[in-house]
């Protein structure tokens, strides 16, 4: 039996002056050349003026290859920077570590287990200590020594790699040493930095004994793009840990390393697959784009705005959320419309004068975990709306 090819996927990222027409025009292009678009973000930067788009669609008919040429001329219509790519092809990554590892052994397990749409070309490090590990992942360990006085030389190595792996990321898992303005300059919006600590507070050295020190309780860590501006570029991704007096300095180090690996991850992830736009010195994050692996557009992943905010209302009222693989709400309107369906149900009132949470909480709680937050809120409106004229 004859293989039948799959359609190819396409990503379409852009960014241009905003004006009316511009979705319009991308879907009217995309549609006209046989293509169908599986989902679709945007974003209007008030401050800047600028319409920022992620389009990943599928070419359903091959009229897909006269896009470029057509996206040429569309782009200089609306004056965009655009880039179309193959949602295929996994980006060739090349991670940079010095004597702390465990940014790259998270790496380098993510990568052998599939977790991460890319190609690890080769890691290079300033030491010998993750020789072993990196080849044990079947991929090239390059040592290259550094000091102040070879620096030079040896970042026109790290360049002629770069340049012969056709490296797409650079991603520095803990490399300690300070890159050049020359080579931040050459790596622009393509290398991303691990940085341990939550910028922009506690830099330099020993970042967990300083907010160690201060009594902190929350530490964290930050992923962003390098720039020659110390620690300052772009920030792609944060997350906080809780942490409290009775943990000591190393405690501390134990538990940011955590973190580290995932913000680190996640940067990684969003990037191979095309969901960081830079805007000036900030990033664009269409993180929450994608279908459901199993491409039911009714099971997407919610905003967290709306996660956040169904689960206040059901809190509010005694209900269980539903669990994660459930559907959720899929815009705020629908989530405040459930939320102002419960209030009204039922005795529930939203001054809270009145709170009788025995009238019928049980069936609602099955309706929820049965079927989401956003069908029970529609499928109560006919009922409220009779129930309290």
């Amino acid at each position: 039996m004859k293989k039948v090819q799959k359609p190819r996927e396409h990503i379409l990222t852009l960014s241009c002056p905003d004006r009316r027409g511009i979705v319009r025009a991308v879907s009217g292009l995309l549609a006209d050349n046989g293509c169908n678009i599986l989902d679709s973000a945007q974003f209007y930067d008030v401050a800047s003026g600028v319409f920022y788009m992620r389009v990943h669609f599928v070419d359903e008919t091959g009229g897909g290859r006269e896009l470029p040429a057509k996206f040429t001329t569309l782009g200089e219509q609306f004056a965009m920077d655009w880039h179309l790519r193959d949602a295929g092809y996994k980006p060739r990554v090349l991670l940079m570590v010095s004597k702390t590892g465990h940014c790259l052994n998270d790496l380098l397990f993510r990568y052998s287990s599939g977790l991460i749409h890319a190609d690890i070309a080769a890691v290079v490090s300033n030491h010998e200590d993750f020789r072993a590990l990196t080849e044990s992942h079947g991929i090239p360990f390059h040592y290259l020594p550094v000091s102040a006085e070879t620096r030079a030389t040896q970042e026109q190595q790290l360049l002629q790699l770069i340049a012969d792996e056709r490296i797409d990321l650079i991603v520095l898992a803990r490399y300690m040493q300070v890159l050049s303005p020359e080579l931040c300059h050459a790596l622009r919006g393509r290398a991303i930095n691990i940085h341990h600590s939550f910028l922009p507070s506690f830099k330099g050295a020993h970042p967990y004994a300083q907010a160690h020190a201060r009594g902190v309780k929350l530490i964290g860590a930050t992923a962003h793009f390098v720039t020659d501006a110390l620690d300052e570029g772009p920030i792609i991704e944060q997350d906080v840990i809780r942490v409290g007096h009775a943990m000591s300095a190393k405690e501390f180090t134990a538990m940011g390393r955590d973190v580290e690996s995932v913000v680190l991850a996640r940067a990684v992830n969003w990037f191979v697959q095309h969901h960081i736009l830079l805007n000036g010195d900030k990033t664009i994050i269409f993180r929450w784009a994608r279908r459901r692996a199993d491409g039911d557009p009714h099971r997407c992943i919610a905003q967290p705005r709306d996660h956040r905010i169904a689960a206040r209302a059901f809190a509010r009222h005694g209900l269980a959320f539903p669990a994660r693989e459930h559907p959720r709400p899929r815009s705020r309107r629908a989530a405040q419309a459930g939320h102002h369906a419960l209030e009204r149900l039922g005795g529930f009132r939203i001054d809270g004068l009145r709170r009788t949470q025995a009238t019928r909480p049980a069936a609602w709680r099955d309706q929820v975990d049965a079927h989401g937050f956003g069908a029970f809120a529609q499928g109560r409106r006919g009922e409220t709306a009779a129930a309290h004229p």
